[in-house]
């Protein structure tokens, strides 16, 4: 195994399962951090602001800072930011997309009259958000969606993830959006400038295939898939382009690391 300068890490399936702990995830970043060596978790989890995801981490023992948080939500309000300043959004989506639209300047408006429409995962969705969202997108705005995730792993089970909720503004008004989160290239290259490093010296470790692993190849970074979430090996082996690495789980990748 290669020795990288830097790391990226999901989130959801890698450190943690729900609220279940998952083996060799705080070893991992114990190893790290003694080692000195940046990493940053990059999370399609839009919900959360970074302070909140670092709660939960460092209630699974994970020894993490908020400024090592890059979340969908981050990545998606950066991009409105950049694209036009002093935009105005309609948004589906909970405290953390709330939190970092309002920390870029951007207007949240509760009707289909704006620039951009956000869809971000909301557990209490209705079909009047619905239907505002699907509105201001026949209106001509922006259609942004924080990640594509179709399910979202819990403690019951898969549950429906943003894609799912994303996917009905898009039936209805036949306009696909733009993605933000993995594994599209924005949030990957957010993460890429905030590390000041090239792809070749960073990996992107990850459960889930579709999203984690494709992320890091679709910006041609190395990928080391841990299979303690969605994707089993044999999922992984099935499919055209195979991940740099596959480990048991993040125990193993140390052992690896420790022999280089």
């Amino acid at each position: 195994m290669k020795n990288y300068k830097a790391y990226l890490i999901d989130l959801d399936g890698t450190m943690y399962m729900g609220t279940d702990e998952i083996d060799g995830a705080a070893q991992f970043i114990d190893y790290l951090n003694e080692q000195q060596i940046p990493h940053l978790y990059v999370t399609n989890n839009s919900t959360k602001t970074p302070e909140q995801v670092t709660e939960k981490l460092r209630e699974m023992n994970i020894d993490a800072k908020p400024e090592e948080v890059v979340t969908s939500a981050l990545a998606t309000a950066e991009y409105i930011a950049d694209q036009q300043s002093q935009a105005s959004v309609y948004m589906l989506g909970g405290n953390g997309l709330e939190t970092a639209l309002t920390e870029a300047g951007i207007e949240i408006k509760n009707n289909e009259d704006v620039d951009y429409v956000v869809i971000g995962l909301d557990e209490e969705v209705t079909y009047n958000k619905l239907a505002i969202a699907t509105l201001g997108v026949r209106k001509g705005a922006t259609f942004l969606s924080t990640n594509p995730d179709v399910s979202i792993p819990k403690e019951r089970g898969l549950l429906p993830g943003n894609g799912a909720i994303t996917s009905v503004v898009t039936v209805s008004t036949g306009v696909n959006p733009k993605f933000i989160g993995k594994p599209e290239p924005v949030i990957m290259m957010k993460a890429l400038d905030i590390l000041g490093l090239d792809k070749s010296e960073v990996a992107m470790v990850g459960d889930l295939y579709e999203t984690d692993i494709m992320s890091g190849i679709n910006v041609g970074m190395d990928t080391i898939h841990v299979q303690t979430g969605v994707s089993s090996l044999a999922d992984v082996q099935s499919k055209d382009i195979q991940p740099t690495y596959s480990f048991k789980d993040l125990n193993e990748v140390i052992g690896e690391l420790k022999d280089l």
